[in-house]
């Protein structure tokens, strides 16, 4: 890829809801979640979560998500919206780990042909960070 942008972002709101009949096993959530972006990104976002959490104590045991979201703002010098699909997965005594691509076509305006792998972040401080590296074709 040619390019590579670095964004902090800040979830600023999350509905979440139950799915699932399961009296045992793990727990099973959707989530709609908002975010603000600042940096090489910058706009805001919506996604649909599916989420999976092992044991209701904690992440230790494992939790995993997939999401689809739409990313509305500024990419570098170019303005438009593209849609994102990722994943991430925790616990288990594994890395925690994160992937996902922009969805090809999915660019608007300035970013049309936008295509890109990313890998989201979080510090021991909790700040979250995205990482897309990316060409516009």
């Amino acid at each position: 890829m040619a390019n590579r942008a670095v964004s902090s972002f800040e979830v600023t709101g999350w509905e979440q809801t139950p799915y699932g009949d399961h009296s045992e096993g793990p727990k099973l959530g959707r989530a709609t979640v908002s975010k603000s972006f600042s940096g090489d990104l910058a706009g805001e976002s919506t996604a649909d979560l599916l989420m999976c959490q092992a044991d209701e104590s904690g992440l230790d045991a494992g939790a995993g998500y997939v999401a689809s979201e739409l990313v509305v703002g500024r990419l570098g010098d170019l303005d438009g919206s593209f849609v994102l699909q990722h994943w991430g997965l925790t616990g288990g005594g594994l890395p925690s780990r994160t992937g996902g691509h922009v969805v090809p076509g999915s660019g608007t305006g300035h970013l049309a042909g936008l295509t890109g792998v990313i890998e989201i972040s979080v510090d021991d401080e909790g700040a979250h960070t995205i990482t897309i590296d990316y060409e516009i074709g």
